[in-house]
C-alpha cells in the first residue's frame, strides 16, 4: 500500500497543489513568528549588552530597594585585585549638557575603564582621556554638534551643579544600547564623571575581566565569597551572558507579548489551513470512492486504505512544511539583512534556533496528517459493494447533525452570554473567551445553515440563464465541501472585519472623550516669550488652521478642591471660533471653570484690583480658567510676577482646524505651526493633535494585523481554488455532456466562477456581520470603563473586504474553468 500512495502522490501531483500552497504559507508564518521572535531577542541581546560585552563578569547592586544595595569604591577594592581577576571597570554614570538657549545639548557621560580593553564602545578617531580636563563624544553628537578633536566643552549640571572646561581627545561609535539610544555620549575619567553623577547611588555596575586561563566559574565563586565575609550578601555576580538575559527579561516583563500575539495569528492561519487540508483530502477520497472499492475488493484491508491516504497526506505535509520553512527562514533573512544595512538598526541578527524549524515542520505534518484522518476514515467506512452510493449529508435530521447543532448552539449560547456580560461590565478578559467560544458555535452549525445560504444567495443568479441555475445547484451539491470551504474564508473575513469595525469604533471613542479633556482643536503654550497678536496671525496662516485666538493671562483665583489657577481672558466672540463646545458662554459676571471645581463663586486678583465671580463648570476636564476681556481689563492686568520666580504663566494660541483633515496633515500642521512659533513640538497640543497621534498607533497596528490576518484570508481563497479545481475534476463527464448539449465554453466557464463566487460571497457577507459585531462588542469591553462607545461601521472598508473576497473567488475559478473548458465533449465522455 506504501507504493500506491506514492504513486497516487506522483500521478495526481496536482491535486495536491493547492494543498501544498496552504500548508506551506500556514507554516511559513509559524516559523517566520518564531524566527522573528529569536532574532527579536538576539538583535536585544547584540543592543542591551553591548555595554559590557568585553567584560567576563558584572557586578549589579539595587540602589531601589527599601535596603538599598550599592556599588561602591569598597566593593571595587575587595574584587579588583582578586585571583584571577585581570582588571575592573567601575561604571559611573551621570548627566551634563553644554551649549546654551535653544542649542542646549543634555547628555550621558560615563567614565571610562582604567583597563582599557574593558571599554565597550570603538574608538574612532583619537584616544581615549586620560586626565580629568578631556572627554570622547560620539560620532553621531560630533557630527550634529560640529565637534571634532581638540573642540571644547563646557559641561554643566549634576546634583551639585558642576561645571567643567573638557577638551575633546576622541570620537567613538554611538551605542546601541536602548538606555543611550538617541542620547548624546559622553566618556571621561572617573574623577570627572563623578561630578555629574549622583554619587549616594554608585556606581552602575562593576565589570571584571578575567585573566587567561581563569575560569569565569570558579572566579565567580571565589567573588561571591569574598564579597560575602565583606557583608555584601545582596551584590549579584552574573557572567555576560547572564547580564543580557536579565537586561532583556526587564525589557520584556518576562513576557514575550508580541510573540504570543503573532503565535495567536499563526494559529488562526493553522485552523484554516487545517479546513483546507480536510476539505481537500474529503473531496479527494470521495473522487476516488471507485477505486478505493476496488482494492477492498481484490483483498486490500480497511486499516491498509486508512493507512494508504495518510500517508500520502504525510508526503504533502513533509514536502510542504520543509518549502514553508526554508521560505519563513529566507524572508526572515533578508529582513533582517535589510535593516543591516541601516546605521539605526546595524544590530540586527538573524538568529533560527532548532526550536523554530522543528516546531514548524511538526506542527505542519501533524496538520496535514490529522486533518487526513476523518478522510481516511471516511475510505474505509463504506463496504465495498456500497462504494458508489454518496455519503449521508451532515443534517439537522441526522444523529452526527443533532449533535454537532446542539454543541454548536451550547457554545454560540454560552459565548455570546460571556461575550455580552463582557462588554456589558468593560472586562476583555470576560469578552474574550465569550468570543472565542460563540464563533467556535458558528463554526460547528455551519453546515447546517451555511448550503442554506448559498441556496438562498444563488436564487439571484437565475435570471443569468442555465449557468446561473446550474451554478446555485452545484454549489450546495457537497454541503460538508461547501461549508468547510466558506467556514475557512469565513474566520479570516470575521477577524480582519473585526479589527476594522473595532478601529473605527475606538477612533470615534477617542473623538469623544478628547472632546471632553481638551476645549480646543490645538492649544500653543509660549516658551521663552510671550505671544501677541503677530503670533495669533502667523498661526492663522499656516495651511489646515481655521482661526486662532489670543488668549492672555488676566490674572489668578485659588480654588478649594484644586488650589491656585492662573487665569485667561477670552473675547466672548473669539471663544465662539475656537471652542469646540458651543454650550460655554462666556459673562462679564461669571468665570468658567474645568470640570470638577466646586466652588461656587471665586475671587479673581489682578494687578489693580480684584472681583468675585460666580463659577460656572465646564465638561472639559483641561479647560483654563476664563473671563471676558472686559472684566480682565477691569483688573489691569495679571499681577507682576517676580524675576526669581520659577514659574512666569505666558499667553496661549488657541486655534480652530479645518475639518477633514487627516492624521498625516494635523502631525504635519503640528510641525509647522512649532516652526513658524519657534516653539518645541510638544507646546502644541489638543484634542486634534492627541487624536492624530492615537490614529497614527491604531493605522500602524491595524495595518500590521490586517496584514497577519490577510495571511488566514490568503490560505481560505487558495481552499476556494482548491475545492473548485477539485470539483472541475470530479464533474469532469458531467461537464462534458453539458457540452455536448450545447453549453458553450463561455457558459461553463461562467457557471464555474459563479459557483466561486456564491461561496466567496456568502462566507464574506456572514464574516461581516459577524466581525461588525464582535468588534463593536470588542471595543465596548475594552474602552467602556472609561469612554462612551458607540458603534461605528467602516462602510467603504467593509465594502472593500466584501468586493475582494468577490473579485478572490472570481479570479480563483480562473484556472479550473480554464482545465474544464479546454476539454472536448468526447474526451471528457470517455473519461472514467
Amino acid at each position: 500500500m506504501l507504493q500506491v500512495a506514492l504513486a497516487q502522490v506522483r500521478l495526481n501531483a496536482r491535486r495536491f497543489i493547492a494543498v501544498s500552497l496552504a500548508v506551506m504559507i500556514a507554516v511559513g508564518f509559524l516559523t517566520a513568528t518564531l524566527v522573528i521572535n529569536s532574532s527579536s531577542k538576539a538583535s536585544l541581546t547584540q543592543s542591551v549588552g553591548e555595554g559590557f560585552r568585553n567584560a567576563d563578569l558584572i557586578l549589579n547592586g539595587d540602589p531601589y530597594r527599601a535596603d538599598p544595595v550599592v556599588l561602591n569604591e569598597d566593593t571595587l577594592d575587595v574584587v579588583s585585585n582578586l585571583p584571577g581577576v585581570e582588571g575592573s571597570y567601575a561604571v559611573q554614570q551621570g548627566y551634563a549638557k553644554f551649549g546654551t538657549g535653544r542649542d542646549t545639548v543634555f547628555a550621558q557621560l560615563d567614565s571610562i575603564p582604567e583597563h582599557t580593553p574593558l571599554f565597550p564602545a570603538e574608538v574612532i578617531d583619537g584616544s581615549l582621556p586620560e586626565s580629568d580636563g578631556e572627554v570622547a563624544v560620539d560620532s553621531n553628537t560630533a557630527e550634529r554638534q560640529g565637534l571634532a578633536k581638540g573642540s571644547v566643552l563646557n559641561l554643566t549640571g549634576g546634583p551639585d551643579e558642576a561645571a567643567a572646561e573638557l577638551t575633546v581627545t576622541a570620537l567613538v561609535a554611538p551605542s546601541n544600547d536602548p538606555n543611550s539610544m538617541g542620547t548624546p555620549q559622553l566618556y571621561a575619567t572617573g574623577a570627572t564623571a563623578a561630578l555629574f553623577a549622583n554619587t549616594e547611588d554608585g556606581f552602575d555596575t562593576i565589570q571584571l575581566a578575567l585573566a587567561d586561563g581563569a575560569k569565569a566559574d570558579e572566579v565567580r565563586a571565589t567573588v561571591e565569597q569574598e564579597l560575602s565575609a565583606a557583608g555584601m550578601d545582596e551584590v549579584v555576580v552574573r557572567t555576560a551572558p547572564e547580564q543580557t538575559d536579565a537586561v532583556v527579561a526587564m525589557y520584556t516583563g518576562g513576557d514575550d507579548a508580541l510573540t504570543l500575539i503573532l503565535l495567536a495569528f499563526a494559529a488562526v492561519a493553522v485552523l484554516v489551513c487545517a479546513l483546507v487540508v480536510s476539505n481537500t483530502f474529503s473531496v479527494l477520497v470521495a473522487q476516488r470512492t471507485r477505486e478505493l472499492a476496488l482494492l477492498r475488493c481484490i483483498g486490500a484491508e480497511r486499516s491498509q486504505i486508512r493507512r494508504s491516504v495518510l500517508v500520502e497526506a504525510l508526503v504533502v505535509g513533509i514536502v510542504a512544511s520543509v518549502a514553508g520553512v526554508v521560505a519563513a527562514v529566507a524572508l526572515v533573512g533578508g529582513i533582517v539583512a535589510y535593516l543591516q544595512t541601516i546605521p539605526e538598526s546595524g544590530f540586527a541578527t538573524l538568529a533560527v534556533s532548532p526550536v523554530s524549524v522543528i516546531v514548524g515542520l511538526v506542527v505542519g505534518v501533524l496538520m496535514t496528517v490529522l486533518a487526513a484522518l476523518v478522510p481516511a476514515r471516511a475510505a474505509t467506512a463504506v463496504a465495498p459493494l456500497a462504494a458508489l452510493r454518496p455519503a449521508e449529508d451532515v443534517r439537522a435530521g441526522s444523529k452526527r447533525g443533532r449533535v454537532r447543532l446542539i454543541a454548536g448552539l451550547v457554545l454560540l449560547a454560552g459565548g455570546a452570554a460571556l461575550l455580552a456580560a463582557g462588554a456589558m461590565s468593560a472586562d476583555l478578559l470576560v469578552a474574550l473567551p465569550g468570543g472565542i467560544l460563540s464563533f467556535v458555535g458558528v463554526l460547528m452549525c455551519a453546515t447546517l445553515f451555511v448550503p442554506s445560504l448559498v441556496r438562498t444567495v444563488g436564487s439571484l443568479a437565475a435570471p443569468l440563464g442555465v449557468p446561473g441555475k446550474l451554478a446555485a445547484v452545484n454549489a450546495v451539491r457537497n454541503p460538508q465541501r461547501t461549508s468547510a470551504t466558506s467556514s475557512a474564508l469565513l474566520i479570516g473575513v470575521t477577524l480582519v472585519t473585526m479589527m476594522m469595525t473595532g478601529a473605527a469604533t475606538v477612533r470615534t471613542s477617542l473623538d469623544s472623550m478628547l472632546a471632553g479633556e481638551f476645549p480646543v482643536d490645538v492649544s500653543v503654550t509660549g516658551q521663552d516669550r510671550a505671544f501677541t497678536a503677530a503670533d495669533a496671525d502667523a498661526a492663522r496662516a499656516v495651511e489646515g488652521v481655521q482661526d486662532a485666538v489670543l488668549v492672555p493671562v488676566a490674572g489668578t483665583t485659588d480654588t478649594k478642591t484644586y488650589g491656585a489657577y492662573d487665569v485667561y481672558a477670552l473675547d466672548p466672540a473669539d471663544a465662539a471660533k475656537v471652542l469646540q463646545d458651543s454650550n460655554l458662554v462666556l459673562a462679564d459676571d461669571t468665570i468658567l471653570m474645568p470640570q470638577g471645581v466646586k466652588d461656587e463663586t471665586l475671587t479673581v486678583a489682578g494687578a489693580t484690583s480684584s472681583v468675585e465671580l460666580k463659577v460656572l463648570v465646564s465638561e472639559d476636564k483641561m479647560l483654563r480658567p476664563l473671563i471676558t476681556s472686559n472684566t480682565a481689563a477691569a483688573l489691569g492686568g495679571p499681577a507682576p510676577v517676580a524675576a526669581s520666580a520659577d514659574y512666569v504663566p505666558m499667553p496661549q494660541l488657541w486655534l480652530s482646524v479645518e475639518d477633514g483633515l487627516n492624521t498625516t496633515a494635523l502631525i504635519d500642521l503640528r510641525a509647522e505651526l512649532a516652526e513658524r512659533l519657534d516653539v518645541e513640538e510638544y507646546t502644541v497640543n489638543g484634542s486634534a493633535i492627541e487624536r492624530a497621534a492615537f490614529e497614527q498607533v491604531i493605522n500602524v497596528l491595524l495595518m500590521v494585523v490586517t496584514g497577519l490576518l490577510g495571511v488566514a484570508v490568503v490560505i481560505a481563497l487558495v481552499g476556494v481554488a482548491n475545492t473548485l479545481s477539485l470539483s472541475v475534476l470530479e464533474r469532469t463527464r458531467e461537464s462534458s455532456l453539458l457540452r455536448a448539449l450545447g453549453l458553450t465554453r463561455g457558459q461553463l466557464r461562467g457557471m464555474l466562477a459563479l459557483e466561486a463566487v456564491l461561496i466567496a460571497g456568502v462566507a464574506a457577507l456572514m464574516g461581516s456581520v459577524l466581525g461588525s459585531v464582535y468588534g463593536w462588542l470588542g471595543a465596548q469591553s475594552a474602552l467602556g470603563s472609561f469612554a462612551s462607545v458607540a458603534l461605528s461601521l467602516p462602510w467603504l472598508q467593509l465594502l472593500g473586504v466584501l468586493a475582494v473576497a468577490l473579485l478572490a473567488g472570481l479570479a480563483a475559478s480562473v484556472l479550473p474553468a480554464r482545465r474544464a473548458a479546454r476539454l472536448s465533449p468526447v474526451a471528457g465522455l470517455a473519461a472514467d
